[in-house]
């Protein structure tokens, strides 16, 4: 009675002049469902408040942070609102069932507390009533606070223990990566779908085969295989898979997971609380993981190919990072991209490219220091000498392997084809069974049902055409795979595999794979730059060196520089064309400039000046060859006729220029007559000898 009469004391007519706040909380939305009587005993409360003179329409129950935990109030809309209007003096009265329903957070709590104090507002628990700005009901609600925030820390240790110690022994039950499912024991089994597992594997090879995950992306693009993913909503132990194009996010999570290489992990990441961010996912260092059990169930690959991948995407992350290490092997020319290092610094070299002799010549640049200090590059090598010596290294290396490493490759070739043709094949019979699957739907449904068999007939007409489409993939890709190699070209293969050089040489071999045979066999390839030339240090797997030395490199203008045999050509051809006459003529024979373009008519005035060459213009003023006036005046003609006479071939022009503008041959004794009113294609005009340059022929009526 006298704690009742004390409680009853605290509510004050400046108390009852404001609102009651009911504040109703469960911390999961399993909870709401299940523990349905401790919510009726929240609710409860608000009796409780009209017991101490509230009005019933006073009472402003808040609920909205049914299934919110309270560890934390930035997501509980519902406890931010009531911090507000207590702020703000609206609330005469908070009711909580206990205090762990407020807040498990003291500074959420103690923060509550304080507004409280400040604006006199009385708060009610299951326990009493309390007037947070008297000391010992706020010493006891502080109190609560604390026990409640321990309660919490107890609760998530004892959850948090029994994981660890489940993750300890590898028995922790938690999602699995496409490709496993678990079976009616709780083991880990690969998944029943063979096509699933044929395109896993099939995924494992074209890495070990490309050494990228963006190189195994695009081989699943270009032979169109689809790739297996769940879906991203959906239990643990879901069935349902979906087929989608491969990509690199996806590869690079697969290659990640040691779970593909049969063995149980726990903490590769951890939960970390930023200011800014709030809480971010950080991955953790693999001696610092909860658990790693090898061998724990059956995978896809063994450990050590596991060990391999990871040391492959590492060395490729690399290429972009700091270092500069090795790098996968790209589409450009440069034959030693991502092997090559800086003799004198000892930094990684960068690849440049520039356009010469109509292809892209590399060259191999240090320039580490030069971008982040500002100082000069340390060396700048030309790379298509040292590319070719290094070829002929190679050559004369590996002859005695070359039959071997070519058989390997054409067997992983067919195999490769195989497998894709398969997998392929699986996407048939799938598509085909969900088309039957789909009829079969439509044949049980009910004909008056026209809605429903509406939907079920566009359902199997899709599935219909999804089985075309997978057929004509199929078709179009069988027969490509499918072509067996006749007689002569087995024989061709065995003459290539012999002739490892010519291999090497011919054209249709691609960069890349030039790129990956120098990647087998060398380490990398220390470059050293003097006066003297270059010093080439390379090292083979295995730690044997070799040391190359090199003449210096040609400046760029000796590699632009147009050939001999050119300059003569076009010193011949003045004799009776003229410039843009001798560009065509030398593009019709198949000459280049020393850039390795066609030639045009500034081009080759500009090659007659560099090379001291005479221009057609002497050279028929060398011959006797009369100007425009000069033939005028022996004519005793103007310049007009004298064009007039020369195209009607009565006075003999030779161009020296593409402007037209011509020299003529001295007519001498025979010169053309003057006849007025006759045609200038009249034979008369064109007598053998002419006594005199004066005589005029009238012509007749």
């Amino acid at each position: 009675m006298d704690s009742g009469r004390a409680s009853a004391d605290k509510v004050t007519p400046r108390h009852l002049r404001r609102a009651a706040y009911l504040y109703v909380r469960q911390s999961t939305l399993r909870q709401v469902l299940e523990n349905t009587e401790s919510t009726k005993r929240q609710y409860a409360l608000r009796e409780r408040a009209i017991a101490l003179g509230w009005p019933a329409e006073q009472v402003v129950v808040i609920d909205s942070d049914l299934g919110q935990s309270g560890a934390s109030s930035a997501d509980r809309e519902g406890f931010q609102r009531l911090v507000r209007d207590v702020g703000l003096g609206r609330a005469g009265l908070v009711l909580g069932l206990e205090v762990s329903r407020l807040a498990r957070n003291s500074t959420d709590w103690h923060r509550l507390l304080e507004i409280c104090a400040l604006t006199d507002t009385l708060i009610l628990d299951e326990d009493g009533l309390y007037d947070p700005a008297h000391f010992n009901d706020r010493l006891l609600l502080g109190l609560k606070g604390t026990m409640s925030e321990a309660e919490l820390h107890v609760l998530r240790a004892r959850l948090r223990g029994g994981i660890l110690n489940k993750a300890r022994r590898g028995e922790l039950e938690v999602p699995l990566p496409i490709g496993f499912v678990y079976d009616a024991a709780n083991r880990v089994v690969l998944h029943p779908d063979q096509q699933i597992q044929r395109t896993l594997r099939t995924f494992f090879a074209t890495f070990q085969r490309t050494g990228s995950a963006t190189a195994t992306v695009k081989a699943f693009d270009a032979e169109h295989l689809l790739f297996p993913r769940r879906p991203l909503q959906g239990s643990r132990r879901d069935p349902e898979v979906l087929w989608a194009p491969l990509e690199h996010s996806g590869a690079l999570r697969i290659l990640h997971n040691p779970r593909y290489a049969g063995a149980f992990f726990f903490g590769r990441t951890r939960q970390r609380h930023h200011a800014e961010v709030g809480y971010v996912s950080e991955r953790v260092p693999r001696e610092e993981w909860t658990a790693l059990i090898r061998d724990a169930h059956v995978g896809y690959i063994t450990w050590d190919a596991f060990e391999d991948h990871q040391r492959r995407l590492q060395a490729n992350a690399q290429a972009i990072g700091a270092d500069r290490r090795r790098s996968p092997a790209r589409e450009g020319p440069a034959l030693l991209q991502g092997l090559v290092v800086c003799g004198r610094c000892g930094d990684r070299m960068t690849v440049r490219y520039h356009q010469t002799r109509g292809g892209l010549w590399p060259t191999y640049v240090c320039q580490r220091a030069g971008i982040e200090h500002g100082v000069p590059i340390c060396q700048s090598i030309p790379g298509q000498g040292l590319d070719a010596a290094i070829g002929r290294l190679l050559c004369e290396t590996v002859t005695p392997i070359t039959i071997d490493l070519t058989l390997a490759v054409q067997q992983e070739l067919q195999t490769r084809a195989e497998e894709a043709d398969r997998l392929r094949r699986q996407r048939v019979d799938r598509a085909q069974y969900e088309a039957e699957l789909a009829r079969r739907r439509y044949a049980r449904v009910d004909p008056d049902n026209r809605l429903v068999a509406a939907e079920l007939e566009a359902l199997w007409n899709h599935a219909l055409r999804a089985v075309a489409d997978a057929q004509a993939v199929y078709d179009q890709h069988h027969a490509v795979d499918t072509r067996v190699p006749d007689g002569p070209t087995h024989a061709r293969l065995r003459d290539v595999a012999l002739d490892f050089p010519r291999l090497w040489a011919h054209p249709d071999t691609p960069d890349r794979e030039r790129k990956r045979m120098v990647r087998l066999l060398l380490d990398d390839v220390t470059l050293i730059k003097d006066a003297d030339g270059l010093t080439a240090h390379v090292r083979f797997r295995g730690g044997v060196t070799t040391s190359l030395r090199l003449p210096p490199a040609l400046a760029a203008w000796p590699l632009r520089q147009t050939s001999p045999a050119v300059i003569a050509v076009i010193d011949h051809l003045l004799e009776d064309w003229t410039e843009g006459q001798i560009a065509t003529r030398l593009n019709a024979d198949g000459y280049v400039s020393g850039a390795g373009r066609p030639f045009y008519r500034v081009l080759v005035a500009r090659l007659r000046r560099d090379y001291h060459l005479r221009s057609r213009y002497d050279r028929l003023r060398d011959r006797g060859l009369l100007t425009l006036e000069e033939t005028a005046r022996a004519l005793g003609i103007d310049t007009g006729t004298v064009k007039n006479w020369a195209r009607a071939g009565l006075v003999r022009a030779h161009p020296y220029n593409d402007k037209h503008e011509s020299l003529y041959e001295d007519p001498g004794p025979a010169r053309p007559l003057k006849m007025q009113g006759c045609k200038l294609s009249d034979p008369r005009r064109r007598p053998a000898v002419v006594p005199h340059a004066s005589v005029e022929v009238q012509c007749e009526a």
